[in-house]
């Protein structure tokens, strides 16, 4: 008897058919299939009470290690907030996927900025490619090399930001590694999140990966000017994010054209004047 959902029906995992209880070690509870069905649709590791299945684990353990990791990370967080806050600093996580555009997106904001004062952290597993392009507009930049992590966390952030010493009254722009997973989790110290979705990343991207556009505070759809080149529907894409964060913003640019971007600098400098 399933002690969570109160069946005891069987599971595959790993074609294997298992008790329903020993399906809940692997995040499958309430996937309910009939081995002699054939394979099934779709095999849901997600939904345990962690959200996630770690062989050997389970999901009581894993809600322990991920609360114990993000409480540690979530005061170094607070630090880092702080300490930005006192500076009137507008600090913002730039998040996506791999190839949406982010550093041109920086590339062109540094540079419709203007004379404003700003910094930018910029993270990855490996190189300084990003942070180079960055230092060519003559805006300070401190890379962040993760090895095999997939995301920045707090304590990372912290020690780029003492090596930076943003300014009083600046932009502080942390763009994060490309991934659409992982950052969702990590709070940085930041103002707010803000996800970059391309037009040629496809429509459900905010369906797929529902946790990191809920997290975010601005969704900023790029690559407008691909739009008609690949059947993109930016309506579609609207109402999806609304989907999944109903209070998220939405604004839509190329930083190749320059379409859109006037909104783009006006949100940062609106947000900027609230700091004060």
């Amino acid at each position: 008897m399933c002690t969570v959902c109160g069946c005891s029906d069987t599971v595959l995992v790993g074609g294997k058919a298992v008790s329903h209880d020993e399906a809940h070690r692997f995040g499958l509870a309430h996937h309910h299939h009939d081995p002699a069905a054939g394979p099934p649709v779709a095999l849901h590791f997600g939904r345990g009470a962690a959200g996630v299945s770690v062989p050997g684990l389970s999901q009581s353990r894993l809600i322990e290690v991920e609360t114990a990791i993000l409480s540690k990370n979530d005061a170094l967080a607070q630090g880092n907030r702080r300490a930005l806050t006192a500076l009137g600093v507008l600090a913002l996580n730039l998040v996506s996927s791999p190839g949406s555009g982010k550093t041109t997106l920086l590339c062109k904001t540094i540079a419709a900025l203007g004379d404003a004062p700003l910094a930018v952290i910029e993270g990855d597993q490996q190189t300084s490619n990003d942070a180079d392009r960055i230092r060519a507009t003559g805006a300070r930049a401190v890379q962040i090399n993760t090895g095999k992590g997939c995301h920045l966390d707090a304590q990372m952030v912290g020690r780029a930001i003492d090596d930076l010493r943003p300014l009083p009254a600046s932009f502080l722009f942390i763009e994060n590694v490309g991934n659409l997973v992982c950052p969702a989790a990590f709070d940085l110290g930041e103002d707010a999140k803000v996800a970059i979705l391309s037009v040629t990343e496809g429509e459900d991207k905010p369906l797929k990966y529902p946790d990191m556009f809920t997290a975010a505070t601005l969704a900023v759809l790029t690559k407008t000017d691909l739009a008609p080149h690949c059947d993109a529907d930016l309506d579609a894409y609207e109402a999806n994010l609304r989907r999944v964060n109903p209070a998220i913003e939405v604004l839509r640019l190329s930083a190749r054209t320059g379409a859109g971007m006037t909104g783009w600098t006006d949100w940062l400098r609106a947000r900027l004047a609230a700091k004060s």
